[in-house]
């Protein structure tokens, strides 16, 4: 547990309650320095969103910067106090790694919608992070997108915890339930070969079906893409789709195989929006265009 960025949480949370919220919140804290059975840390738990509200926790632009100098990738800019309360009291607990992966299943076994994504969103704050590992694995079935993206969005965890494998299923279990991949940090830090593997044989499903293709794919398959694989790039550079032209324009610029370069000098004004930083994954997801594309089709036959 990082203990500055946990202080540091602490100021923000009780600078935004009143006295009386804030009365309660510090005298929970105390007692579970004393006390921390599992009655205990229930109560407390259970009472953070009655006692705190549900108002957003809302950290100045300043503050987003000291949380990224405290912790490389925290991202708390869309919690809630009662996302920040809970995350206190857990980051709080101690004992050995076996016991804090123990209450951490507990309480993800019991936990509502809203007390799972304050639990997914804290996992950096905790002591003993990679022992929570396997619970966080456990976490990445559901297919409540909130909870799924509490793990997978703006959360440096599975960039730090998650093996190859583990990482893989992540990023595949994002298309499967249209959530977006751009804010998944470790994004393109993480790319694998497998995992270009992977995205092309989705690719090639989905098409096989005449469906569209997520264009953010085509992210994770440039870095990867020799030999046949540019053919697929440049199917997809021949979509009606804009975004997905986009995409495939980027993934062809970073691709190893010199042929990209043809490929790529077929559309010359992508080519020197890219070559000229006009065109990029960040400008895109600027733009509010990194949204799944085929969400809307989800229903087609």
């Amino acid at each position: 547990m990082n203990i500055a960025a946990r202080s540091t949480l602490r100021e923000w949370v009780f600078n935004r309650l009143d006295v009386p919220a804030r009365a309660w919140l510090a005298d929970q804290l105390a007692t579970l320095q004393t006390d921390s059975s599992d009655r205990t840390l229930y109560l407390a738990f259970g009472s953070i969103p009655r006692r705190l509200g549900k108002a957003a926790l809302a950290p100045a632009v300043e503050d987003l910067a000291l949380a990224q100098r405290l912790v490389p990738g925290w991202m708390p800019g869309t919690w809630s106090l009662a996302d920040a309360g809970r995350i206190l009291v857990l980051s709080g607990l101690d004992g050995t790694p076996e016991q804090l992966s123990n209450r951490f299943r507990a309480l993800c076994q019991t936990a509502d919608v809203s007390e799972s994504v304050s639990l997914y969103r804290g996992l950096v704050l905790y002591r003993s992070p990679a022992a929570l590992e396997p619970q966080v694995a456990e976490g990445l079935r559901t297919n409540i997108r909130s909870v799924f993206e509490a793990i997978a969005h703006d959360n440096p965890y599975p960039r730090e915890f998650f093996d190859q494998h583990r990482w893989n299923h992540m990023v595949l279990k994002a298309l499967f339930i249209d959530s977006r991949l751009a804010p998944v940090q470790g994004l393109d830090e993480r790319a694998n070969d497998e995992l270009a593997r992977i995205m092309l044989d989705f690719a090639h499903e989905r098409w096989a079906a005449g469906r569209p293709v997520p264009h953010e794919i085509w992210r994770c398959v440039g870095p990867f893409a020799r030999d046949a694989v540019l053919k697929d790039l440049g199917r997809a550079l021949a979509s009606d789709e804009p975004l997905e032209r986009r995409a495939a324009a980027l993934a062809l610029a970073v691709s190893p195989d010199p042929a990209a370069a043809d490929f790529l000098g077929s559309v010359p004004a992508l080519a020197s929006d890219i070559t000229n930083g006009r065109l990029s994954w960040e400008s895109m997801e600027a733009a509010g265009e990194s949204a799944p594309n085929h969400a809307l089709q989800r229903n087609q036959p």
